[in-house]
Parts: C-alpha cells; structure tokens; sequence
C-alpha cells in the first residue's frame, strides 16, 4: 500500500510542474521507474532534453542489473512473463520476489510485480487529478518512501537465515557517515558488496571442508 502515496506525491507534483494527467499516467505505465519518475520531474520543468533524461534515469536504475542477476535462478523461461518480470523489477518488488518460496508458480511471480505497478499506476492517477483539480500540498506523504523500506527491511530479516546482512548494512553506513557523509550511501553499498563477497567465500570453504 505504499505505492498509493508514493505514486500520489509524483502525480501530483508532475501535475504542478505543468504537465497534462495523462501524461503522469502514460508515465508510470510504460516507464514505472520510481525514484526516476521523481528525479524526471524537475529536469522535465526544467527543459531538458528527452536524451539527457534518458540517461539520468539508465544511471540512477543501474542497481537493477544486480537485482536481475541474482534473480536469474528464478526468472519464469516463459518469454513474455519473463520480460515482463524484467521491465517490473522494482526495490519493493525484488524484495518480495526473493522471499517468495522455492517452486513459486509464474502466474504468482507475476500477480506480484502487476499488483505493484497497478497500485503504482492508481496511486498516479490519484495524485494527478489532485494536482490538476485543487492546491493542496501532499506534505508528510514522502515519508511513505522510507516507511515502506523499513517494511521491506523486516521482512528480509525475517526471511533470512542469518542476521549478518542487517548487521553488514548498519555497520557500512555507519562506517561510511564517519569517512565520508556526503558520500555515505556510495560508500556503504561499496562496504556491503565487498564484506557479501567475502561472506560468501568464507561459507564457501566451510562447505569444501
């Protein structure tokens, strides 16, 4: 449910950089990028051209490349599900899908990422005749952002066999506010791919052991 007011607060404010409803909505049907659609709106505003927005956006969804990959082992060989899942792959939705039991059917794979992007869509849609309706100001909704992750977080931790990745993450930021705050987030995913890997050696030679 964290999508209605995420996809409220970028339709709305969408609207309020000038631009028509429908033209949010087409956004969040054929792009549904997320914090992209954000970022996108004032460059949008701002008259920058569509190629220079189209490679902020490729930059900022890069992470998503590692998300596919570690979903390889369970992307559906169905090509159109498949495709799908890929265009659909989200923070939230990614986190989902790897709690998901093994043996997942494809239709269930794919209801999740669709559920998503439909209350994405809706929450859009909403925001956007809002904006295009009444002033109102939507303040305090962003918050939902970082609520949403705190959720996503706990269920991970939930799910996991290990609380090592928690513990990983909270020490990497830590680590990385104190060397460098402005760079702390950059620093931190840095720290955490790197103790991961060596986590991931270290299981390794216990198991050739």
């Amino acid at each position: 449910m964290g999508y209605i007011p995420l996809g409220a607060v970028f339709g709305f404010l969408f609207v309020q950089a000038g631009a028509p409803w429908w033209l949010a909505l087409t956004s969040s049907v054929i792009v549904f990028a997320g914090a992209a659609q954000f970022m996108a709106v004032p460059m949008l505003a701002s008259g920058m051209p569509v190629a220079a927005i189209a490679l902020a956006t490729l930059v900022v969804n890069l992470r998503h490349i590692f998300y596919g990959l570690s979903l390889l082992h369970k992307l559906p060989a169905q090509p159109w599900a498949r495709w799908y899942l890929v265009f659909a792959l989200t923070d939230e939705t990614y986190s989902v899908l790897t709690t998901l039991p093994p043996g997942t059917s494809t239709r269930q794979m794919v209801a999740v990422a669709l559920l998503n992007q439909g209350w994405w869509v809706l929450g859009t849609l909403l925001g956007a005749v809002i904006g295009a309706q009444a002033q109102v100001a939507l303040v305090g909704l962003d918050f939902a952002l970082a609520a949403l992750f705190a959720v996503l977080a706990v269920e991970q931790w939930r799910s996991a066999h290990s609380a090592a990745p928690l513990w990983v993450a909270l020490t990497s930021y830590g680590a990385a506010h104190l060397i460098l705050p402005q760079q702390a987030l950059l620093i931190a995913i840095g720290f955490s791919v790197a103790a991961g890997g060596w986590l991931a050696l270290r299981q390794d030679a216990k198991v050739r052991a």
